[in-house]
């Protein structure tokens, strides 16, 4: 049996080294928010397992709801037709929450896979939870597959594949506008296929500027929630005011506008504790992820206002959730009820 990676991260790079090496183990599960990546990397194994005529028989796929634990095991012990191998494909089944009786058959498939068997468990829709108090299942898919998380790219790996897929479009882009691109779509691989795209083929010169990005690019929520507290550390509160009307005339959800503002408020707060401990941008990247420009300028943010301001900002965000699940206001007002509080805070 191939040796069990220690970390999350090291399953990641296992998987990578599996891919390039041709040695792909019988089961894998795929988690994590980053889609393009896990789609990505399934491409890579399908093109490797499914060569040839018989591609399509060698192929079989299960989804939640037509799954059948017998007709699973069925398409395991089936031998491939022209080919090495066989791909089974389970998506979305939550393991740890199927019945005694399907999760002893699943053991029962994990204990005896066939060499020329490669099973893939898929969580898209599902989120995974392993429950360790299952202890035989959760035992099972410890020692028999390699559990593999696609989570958002790091600061420099983001910034290369950014560049890679710009060289690409025949167009180059520095580093510090690949971080403000990233930071534009919250480091979503996903999302940023497309915007780069868009930059390629509108940009006029070969470098991709920053220009270009505010042009073409529509900020995600998150990043625009940025501009807010942007605006309170720079004392410029009608601003800030402004910028929450704007994202309200754009018929945002009060709600999930709240819950950014709020996201933010606490980013505010933990880059200020990291900024009294002399800590560095990078330190709020490994704390809370994200891209580096973010955290660069959230850490701008902080040295302007003061550790009692991030600390009310929070309680403020807090009691506006608690008006907007309990009073008759509406929610546009408590929204903006709290930027002229936060404002109010702000002054020195």
């Amino acid at each position: 049996m191939a040796k069990k990676p220690s970390t999350e991260n090291e399953a990641y790079q296992q998987l990578k080294a599996d891919i390039k090496q041709n040695a792909l183990r019988s089961c894998y599960l795929f988690y994590g928010e980053e889609a393009y990546l896990r789609e990505a990397y399934l491409g890579q194994i399908r093109k490797k397992l499914l060569g040839g005529p018989a591609a399509e028989f060698n192929f079989h796929r299960f989804r939640k709801d037509s799954l059948d634990w017998d007709q699973v095991s069925t398409a395991v012990e089936a031998m491939p037709m022209m080919a090495e191998r066989t791909l089974i494909l389970l998506e979305d089944v939550d393991l740890y929450k199927e019945p005694e009786a399907s999760r002893e058959k699943i053991i029962s498939i994990l204990e005896d896979l066939p060499d020329y068997c490669c099973l893939i468990f898929i969580y898209d829709t599902v989120d995974y939870s392993p429950d360790k108090r299952l202890k035989k299942l959760h035992s099972a898919l410890s020692q028999h597959a390699l559990v593999v998380e696609f989570r958002k790219q790091s600061g420099s790996e983001m910034r290369s594949w950014i560049q890679r897929q710009a060289r690409k479009g025949g167009k180059v882009i520095d580093n510090a506008t690949a971080d403000y691109l990233a930071f534009l779509k919250d480091n979503s691989l996903s999302a940023l296929v497309g915007e780069i795209e868009k930059l390629t083929a509108y940009a006029d010169g070969e470098a991709i500027t920053k220009l270009d990005v505010d042009t073409v690019v529509e900020p995600t929520l998150t990043a625009a929630t940025f501009d807010i507290s942007n605006a309170l550390a720079d004392g410029a509160y009608e601003r800030a005011l402004l910028k929450l009307q704007d994202l309200l005339a754009l018929q945002e959800d009060p709600i999930l506008l709240l819950g950014t503002v709020a996201a933010q408020m606490r980013r505010l707060l933990y880059g200020r504790i990291l900024y009294e401990n002399g800590k560095s941008s990078e330190e709020l990247v490994k704390l809370l992820g994200g891209s580096p420009y973010g955290a660069r300028i959230t850490m701008d943010s902080v040295r302007k206002l003061t550790s009692a301001f991030c600390k009310r900002a929070v309680l403020l965000c807090l009691e506006a959730d608690r008006r907007m699940k309990t009073s008759r206001d509406t929610p546009e007002r408590i929204l903006e009820l709290l930027i002229l509080q936060l404002s109010r805070e702000a002054r020195p």
